[in-house]
């Protein structure tokens, strides 16, 4: 008995359907807001005190080696108007244009030095926040996915961070549905004692503090 071509394809494309319904009421979907969870752990608050001593310490630093490129910058307009003074001999205005031009390359020095501080510092900083980020980040997702699972989900969405148009990737949830909560608590389970709550929130995109000093750019 010959089958009808048509009729066999047809056929094929129903049950393919009725396997995908299958499997789409099977499916149970769970999402979960990762920066929130981020933001509001206890590890974050404490890395971000640590970060702003730092922060501090860099700055006071920077201070000290700016005002030492102040006493330089003050010497040398010191030696620059003895070798223009003409109450003075030509011996003598030679010497202090002579020290006036070691002066100078002092100043240069201390310059460089103070852009190395700055640059070395900020990078330094920079890479301590990826780090941690990237450490959290991967803890946080283990601690949500066993979460999921353990409430059945099949599939867990990150509803936090935007898709390539620069919306939402989740456009809506029902919150029965949203574990954010559930894991937040997780995180937060073994705070320390005294360990206050996070006061202020950053983003776990990059919106962490970072070293600024002046004329930096």
């Amino acid at each position: 008995m010959k089958m009808n071509p048509l009729k066999t394809f047809l056929t094929l494309i129903a049950i393919s359907a009725t396997a995908l319904c299958a499997s789409a009421q099977t499916a149970k979907i769970m999402v979960v807001d990762m920066a929130r969870v981020y933001d509001s752990h206890y590890k974050t608050e404490e890395q971000n005190a640590k970060l702003r001593g730092d922060e501090q310490r860099a700055q006071e630093e920077l201070e000290k080696l700016n005002a030492e490129g102040n006493v330089l910058v003050e010497q040398y307009k010191e030696l620059s108007d003895q070798a223009k003074n003409p109450a003075l001999s030509n011996e003598a205005k030679a010497k202090a244009e002579q020290d006036a031009q070691v002066k100078l390359e002092e100043i240069q020095r201390k310059q460089n030095e103070v852009q190395n501080f700055r640059v070395n510092t900020q990078r330094g900083l920079q890479q301590r926040i990826k780090n941690f980020r990237d450490i959290l980040l991967e803890e946080i997702s283990k601690i949500a996915v066993d979460l999921a699972k353990s409430r059945g989900a099949t599939l867990l969405l990150d509803k936090s961070g935007p898709s390539l148009l620069g919306i939402s990737n989740v456009l809506y949830a029902d919150t029965g549905y949203d574990i954010t909560d559930a894991v937040l608590a997780e995180v937060n389970k073994n705070r320390p004692a005294g360990s206050a709550a996070p006061a202020a929130t950053t983003s776990a995109t990059g919106e962490e503090p970072t070293v600024k000093f002046p004329g930096s750019k």
